[in-house]
């Protein structure tokens, strides 16, 4: 490759808290009723005073710890200024030189196959409020064009990472890594759809020359990516215009002003909007209106101590403790940290991580998919699937037979461990622990099938199949694997 991709991303994440950064009124989530969920402090009307939300910051403090940044002892709040219909004030409360969290990392897998990894920096996370949403009729038919303004002064943390990730794949693999942290932390939803999690992407080429030396292309910020796909096509196709147009014009980042493009997914193409401000474009200056903020070591330390184990922490330890592949633990971990903890008790109560990982991930997954429900609703408690296969792993059932009690307990919504044996009793699902009576079934079936046993001594292993399910057939509950053993026994 003639250049190297340099990608660094820009993500805000949306709070979860009742009410806005600095104001009483509702964060919820509400399109149908716009321009409801606002006060003069949110509009910005003269004379109202911003308060801050503490638990606004407390989540601020919990995502920067999260993601192995320092929290420094001191941190302010700053004027942005710009004119947009979207921000009544003309200008967003947000921190500029002292943030409340710097120099942390994230660490990702980059193959799959070899488990490599790299650690992606982060430059800072603050907290600011958003603004509120333009919308305008695209149709031709009319140029109207509407505000809501129910999102401005909602709580984010904005996540900058440095220019570390190289292609792509990397931008996406980071953005689910670090969607997945933040929902186990529980400081955000990461609804793409309803805006708690954006992302702007900043790219740019280093053109490699003969000499050695290279050249960096204009960076360009890609705007409006709601999706992970999104991010992952925008930047391909980014890379190959920077490259198309440096190929043509020659010019670099010292020639061109940086430039900030939109995402147009159905068209699959960046848009030029407008040339990218510079940091002195926006006059930031100290807001008189709020006090700093200061951090204690007992503060931090509480903080840190509400933190859950990390995602990537736990899926490299459910391999270690319970023997899954890369691929089964990620799926476990990948689907929230409710379902990794029912897994986890399933794999302990039944002393074995793979049968419970199969289970899970499998008969389990798929009722809660068919039933559109969540792993908290399941009617089959983790302790019951537990004692359930540990009738499996003792030999008092079949794997056939749990998957036949498993059907039994979700049709009658039922959880109990004392059910389990109740079920197998009423329906005779116990395995038949008298050899002496499966010998004599044996020996008689055998006896009855002397073609069968002609075939399989002539080589023709497939004919024992036919004897195992005649032998099932006369006693209910026998192992198959056992059946199996004793026919060719006999036959041989």
């Amino acid at each position: 490759m003639d250049y190297t991709v340099i990608i660094g991303l820009e993500v805000h994440v949306q709070l979860q808290t009742k009410t806005k950064l600095f104001c009483g009124c509702s964060t919820k989530f509400n399109p149908d009723q716009p321009n409801t969920q606002t006060c003069p402090v949110c509009l910005g009307l003269p004379g109202a005073l911003p308060v801050l939300n503490r638990e606004a910051f407390r989540l601020g403090m919990k995502t920067g710890l999260a993601i192995n940044c320092e929290i420094p002892s001191f941190t302010k709040w700053d004027r942005k200024q710009y004119y947009y219909p979207d921000l009544p004030k003309a200008y967003q409360i947000s921190q500029y030189d002292l943030p409340m969290s710097q120099n942390g990392w994230l660490e990702i897998e980059i193959d799959p196959e070899t488990r490599e990894t790299k650690k992606v920096g982060i430059i800072r996370a603050h907290l600011e409020e958003d603004a509120g949403k333009n919308s305008h009729d695209e149709s031709g038919r009319g140029q109207d064009s509407k505000v809501d303004l129910n999102r401005c002064g909602t709580p984010l943390v904005e996540i900058v990472s440095e220019p570390d990730l190289r292609s792509a794949q990397e931008a996406r693999k980071y953005l689910e890594e670090l969607k997945l942290l933040l929902t186990y932390i529980d400081v955000s939803d990461c609804n793409m759809q309803e805006g708690s999690l954006r992302c702007d992407a900043n790219v740019n080429l280093h053109i490699h020359q003969e000499n050695g030396d290279a050249i960096a292309t204009t960076i360009v910020e890609i705007k409006n990516l709601n999706s992970f796909r999104g991010v992952e096509q925008a930047i391909e196709y980014e890379v190959k215009r920077q490259w198309e147009e440096w190929q043509k014009t020659g010019l670099t980042l010292k020639e061109v002003f940086k430039e900030t493009r939109g995402w147009d997914a159905d068209r699959g193409i960046t848009l030029g909007q407008r040339s990218k401000e510079d940091v002195a474009d926006y006059r930031y200056f100290p807001d008189p209106d709020l006090a700093p903020v200061t951090v204690t070591d007992a503060e931090r330390e509480e903080v840190m101590n509400e933190l859950c184990e990390r995602p990537a922490n736990r899926r490299n330890r459910f391999q270690a403790d319970y023997g899954l592949s890369t691929y089964d633990a990620a799926v476990i971990i990948d689907q929230g940290i409710a379902f990794a903890d029912y897994f986890e008790t399933v794999a302990q109560g039944c002393d074995n991580g793979k049968q419970a990982a199969n289970w899970v991930t499998q008969d389990v997954q798929r009722e809660l998919n068919e039933r559109s429900c969540q792993i908290a609703d399941f009617p089959i408690r983790p302790e019951v699937l537990a004692a359930l296969l540990q009738k499996v792993e003792a030999s008092e059932i079949t794997i056939k037979s749990a998957r036949t009690v498993f059907q039994v307990l979700l049709e009658e919504d039922a959880s109990s461990v004392e059910r389990i044996q109740a079920v197998i009793d009423e329906k005779g699902l116990g395995l038949v622990s008298d050899t002496g009576e499966l010998e004599a079934i044996v020996e008689t079936v055998v006896a009855k099938n002397e073609k069968a046993v002609a075939d399989f001594q002539s080589g023709k292993q497939a004919a024992v199949g036919a004897l195992i399910g005649q032998v099932m057939r006369e006693i209910k509950g026998a192992d198959a694997k056992v059946v199996r053993e004793l026919l060719i026994k006999k036959m041989s």
